[in-house]
């Protein structure tokens, strides 16, 4: 480890936090350890706390936690009352509550009063359809400013909302939306990527047609300026012919509701199956994203937030609670490296950004075509950087400290859809280490066993488990009445703890490494290995833009299989695998160096952008991969298929 921090936050910038005003209220010294520790030893002050300071519009009750020995089984706030969307819209004023860039074509400015109109007259239209409490929509949109407001107005009525982006083909929304049955279902006309516009109407109408619940379809307007072709869908009517009877509605009668009150279903990858459907509790989600968004962020009133993600990845819904915070939204819809990838960059300094999220490929693309963005763009405003998606390599620190902004909080960050959070994340009153997680997150008991169930050392690589309840646990999985699913999927491996599938070890400094998904792990000799230790030496290689790894049983073991997506124009040589191996070996240990290294011209991928290492492996030992759906790119699969390489 580096003895030396990559930053360090002035005491100046310390002491104007709001985690450092929230220790002073909890009577804590400014000192995270021990604000995590009392955090989690005393679960009912802090959260009762965290309720109070982040100024939660409802009834909080008396009693904060019941059963808080069970995990599963613990009760939040079992007498509180209270809405999501209430909460978010907590502001009436005319400044500024989002800005949207769709590309470099189309730029929208939304106030916070014009906002709440917009809310309260979709509310009416929804209500007017029959949608009441636990009723689901469900949006196949862009990240668009007609998305959010459908979740608030669907929230604010009690209903369940669900999303999926456009560029899901029709049978992967169906694998969603067909397992929970949506009332009413909102589109758009198309979407915009790196410079293309693609229709969006034609899918429509065969998801619709699969769709039996669907009431009515809406459609906004986004990518046609007129003239669209609608009849063909079922009961379809514009998103403005919908709303316009209730155009003079100003207000919103929200519903009071119970803490664990549905607030939306996420999904899983779906790789290995049909998608889960993972049921997050409204009290839960704003609880926990207050927390983040405030303490862990410290994002305040006028701070500007971005975050680069589709309405498919549970980035989009932690980006909208932000508003509960009083932050400005920056939506982006799009390709990242539209002007050459720079089109973030100018988003930043156009918009003053404080705040930005973005995934560790995007990252490791910038580095890798070069981008230098301190010296081409003002980020003066910017404090913060945020990096999820998969682990960012200790190399992509540097590159950020040297190549963005020098004063600034890089802040890692690791949850999931699971959670519809972070189980470890950023500490804006600490040091920056090269490579490391800052810190777990407040309220969250999280820790590293070893393969016994027993607490890792630090340093000593396992499983990254949660031992005690937190709000943002899921409801449950729907469809799954006796919550066996559930309980599968968290507690089998070690009962009474969430073991989280993630690879992982703790660090002298308090922070965290993850090593990449547990079920992805190479195993060979029987030595696990994380695949992200492997990723942060191959992709320093200049040559090298992207690279998967799996591990092929072979001869009665398991051998570490390497492809590797090089720059254009070259090809995989003996010199090349040779740098590769030596790079490997000289920074990790003798096993971790692959007995096979191939050429691909793709990796697939999720929608969100994940690499899909479960899929790859099972292609290349001849099993079907059970959900191509789930996949941006499916057809990158053939290239591992029947590799005659592999036959030896």
């Amino acid at each position: 480890m580096n003895e030396r921090a990559l930053w360090q936050p002035s005491a100046a910038r310390i002491g104007a936090t709001q985690l450092a005003d929230f220790a002073r209220r909890a009577g804590q010294p400014l000192d995270y350890a021990a604000l995590h520790r009392w955090s989690i030893e005393q679960p009912e002050q802090f959260w009762s706390l965290v309720w109070d300071y982040c100024e939660v519009k409802g009834e909080k009750g008396e009693r904060i936690l019941v059963d808080g020995g069970k995990m599963p089984g613990a009760q939040w706030f079992p007498e509180a009352r209270l809405n999501y969307a209430q909460n978010l819209l907590r502001r009436r004023d005319d400044e500024t509550a989002l800005v949207f860039w769709g590309e470099d074509r189309l730029i929208r400015r939304m106030g916070y009063g014009d906002l709440y109109r917009r809310v309260a007259r979709l509310a009416l239209a929804m209500k007017s359809e029959g949608v009441r409490a636990g009723d689901v929509v469900a949006a196949y949109m862009p990240n668009l400013p007609e998305t959010l407001i459908t979740l608030l107005a669907a929230s604010s009525l009690g209903a369940i909302f669900t999303s999926a982006s456009p560029d899901f083909g029709v049978q992967g929304v169906l694998d969603r939306f067909g397992q929970v049955n949506p009332k009413l279902l909102f589109v758009a006309d198309g979407y915009y990527y790196n410079g293309k516009t693609f229709d969006s109407l034609e899918k429509v109408k065969e998801i619709a047609a699969g769709l039996p619940s669907v009431k009515k379809v809406i459609v906004a307007r986004y990518t046609r300026k007129e003239g669209h072709e609608i009849d063909a869908i079922p009961n379809a009517v514009m998103l403005r012919q919908f709303v316009d009877p209730y155009r003079w509605q100003t207000e919103i009668e929200f519903v009071p509701l119970p803490f664990d009150h549905p607030l939306y279903i996420l999904y899983s990858s779906g790789t290995t199956g049909v998608p889960k459907c993972i049921v997050h509790s409204a009290g839960g989600a704003l609880l926990q994203h207050l927390k983040e968004h405030r303490l862990h962020a410290d994002l305040k009133r006028g701070d500007k937030l971005f975050y680069f993600t589709t309405c498919g990845w549970m980035m989009w819904n932690w980006l909208v609670s932000a508003l509960a915070s009083e932050a400005t939204l920056l939506l982006y819809d799009g390709s990242p490296f539209v002007g050459r990838g720079k089109i973030l960059f100018d988003y930043a300094v156009a918009e003053g950004m404080t705040h930005f999220g973005t995934s560790a490929k995007f990252i490791d693309a910038c580095a890798k075509s070069e981008l230098k963005p301190r010296e081409t763009h003002d980020l003066a405003a910017l404090r913060t950087i945020f990096s999820t998606g998969s682990p960012l390599a200790a190399e992509s620190f540097d590159y950020v400290y040297r190549d963005w902004k020098e004063d600034v909080q890089l802040a890692s960050i690791s949850g999931g859809t699971d959670i519809v959070s972070c189980f470890v994340l950023g500490n804006p009153i600490g040091p920056v280490w090269r490579g490391e997680i800052q810190c777990a997150g407040l309220g969250m008991a999280v820790d590293v066993y070893d393969e016994d169930g027993r607490p890792a050392a630090v340093g000593e690589k396992g499983e990254l488990v949660c031992t005690k309840p937190f709000p943002s646990m899921p409801i449950g999985f729907w469809n799954d009445a006796n919550g066996a699913k559930y309980r599968a999927a968290y507690f089998e491996r070690f009962p009474g703890v969430w073991c989280h599938g993630d690879f992982a070890e703790k660090t002298s400094h308090g922070g965290f490494i993850i090593h990449g998904r547990s079920d992805a792990t190479l195993n060979p000799g029987g030595v696990r290995i994380g695949t992200a230790e492997i990723y942060r030496q191959v992709e320093k290689l200049p040559e090298v833009l992207e690279s998967i790894v799996i591990g092929q049983e072979w001869d009665n073991d398991v051998r570490v299989v390497l492809f590797v997506k090089l720059k254009e124009g070259l090809t995989l040589d003996d010199d090349l695998v040779k740098r590769i191996k030596e790079q490997i070996r000289a920074n990790t240990t003798p096993r971790h160096v692959p007995a096979k290294i191939l050429q691909v011209s793709d990796i697939p991928r999720t929608k969100s952008g994940k690499i899909v290492e479960l899929a790859v492996r099972e292609v290349v030992h001849g099993r079907p991969v059970k959900n191509l759906e789930a996949l941006a790119n499916p057809e990158a699969l053939e290239q591992f298929r029947n590799r005659p390489e592999l036959a030896s």
